[in-house]
């Protein structure tokens, strides 16, 4: 869900010169209309890095595809999820859950590991 800023959370002041400087109203409004219009981009960057880790995915096993190869169903299968997430996963909570990552800093969610059998 595209988080929806409010007036009363924009900063009513900045520093310049180490000094505090209170915000206009109109400069508080723009920050808003700033902040609102990049949370309205965000499913789009997100489900964009998506389709990004997909096709990386995609590539690694596109040797299999090779006409002296024989793909296994299992690798046909994955590839057809990974193919399919786009459809499958339409909100940014579906998003956020496959991007979400490990503390090594690997993706977290079972659709990204490649099975081996």
């Amino acid at each position: 869900m595209v988080k929806v800023w409010k007036l009363e959370e924009v900063a009513t002041h900045k520093t310049v010169n180490n000094e505090k400087v209170a915000l206009t109203n109109d400069e508080r409004n723009a920050l808003l209309t700033e902040w609102n219009a990049e949370e309205q981009k965000a499913p789009a960057k997100k489900l964009s890095e998506i389709k990004s880790i997909r096709l990386r995915k995609l590539q690694e096993t596109d040797y299999l595809s090779n006409s002296d190869m024989t793909m296994p169903d299992y690798i046909k299968t994955w590839r057809q999820t990974l193919r399919d997430i786009p459809a499958n996963h339409t909100d940014e909570d579906a998003y956020d859950l496959l991007l979400e990552r490990n503390a090594d800093g690997s993706l977290k969610h079972s659709v990204w590991t490649q099975p081996t059998s």
